[in-house]
């Protein structure tokens, strides 16, 4: 049987954890050579042990731009092009109305907002004609959750670009999608809250709203990101694919 994505060239940023990791193992076994990105090169190291072969990984910062030159620098060399590319890097923060600051305004926008926009931008040059764009987005940009404004907020700006983005690439045949994860159990989580206890608390009460009754895996979101990513959906562009187990959705 022929693997969906036999020789492709991949670019997943964000590809050292969580649901990024997963779906460069997946798209690896799929038949891809896929480029992960991260800040932490230990990290990366460990993902590239894990994912096992016919991965390279370049540290960099999305919010960076230096930083993104370099990666797609790196893929002009080895492989000069890249047919799919999973924006997925992102960050998330709890903050109340009245105690956003700039600092976490600028962070969050940074990295889920420019830093996906110039992703994309900058593989453009690289990609044939024909060639697929995922965003990894949220129920959050469509769902009001407490303290999540701005973080929210960013997820609704990725929403809109995947609608104007699928315009703007309408006569090259590129498909941009949005992948929209709900409660994901990943180790963004530790990011987000002060103690493990307060980790779990969380994940119990995102776990509580969802009708299948549990939070998803990483691997349930890599599946879909296939999907995207492959002929299976040659036909589905400019689309919000939720991965919630229901919960934005009853």
């Amino acid at each position: 049987m022929a693997k969906k994505l036999d020789g492709k060239v991949a670019v997943i940023t964000g590809g050292n954890s969580g649901m990024g990791l997963a779906t460069a193992k997946l798209f690896v076994l799929e038949g891809a050579h896929v480029y992960i990105t991260g800040r932490r090169q230990a990290e990366l190291d460990a993902a590239v042990k894990e994912i096992g072969g016919n991965v390279t990984a370049v540290r960099g910062d999305v919010a960076n731009l230096a930083d993104l030159d370099r990666l797609y620098a790196a893929v002009r060399e080895k492989h000069g092009r890249v047919d799919v590319v999973f924006a997925n890097a992102g960050v998330g923060e709890f903050v109340p109305i009245g105690q956003v600051t700039e600092a976490h305004f600028d962070k969050l926008f940074d990295i889920n907002v420019k830093g996906l926009l110039f992703t994309v931008q900058k593989a453009l040059p690289l990609m044939p004609d024909g060639g697929s764009v995922i965003l990894n987005g949220s129920i959050a940009g469509y769902t009001g959750s407490p303290a999540f404004g701005v973080y929210s907020a960013t997820k609704a700006a990725v929403r809109s670009f995947a609608r104007s983005w699928t315009a703007d690439l309408k006569d090259r045949k590129i498909r941009v999608n949005t992948l929209s994860p709900g409660p994901i159990d990943t180790p963004i989580f530790g990011t987000v809250a002060e103690s493990k206890e307060q980790v779990e608390q969380i994940k119990a009460g995102f776990a509580a709203q969802v009708p299948l009754g549990r939070m998803g895996r990483p691997e349930e979101v890599a599946t879909v990101a296939l999907f995207l990513a492959s002929d299976d959906s040659s036909y589905v562009t400019g689309i919000d694919l939720t991965v919630d187990g229901g919960m934005a959705q009853v």
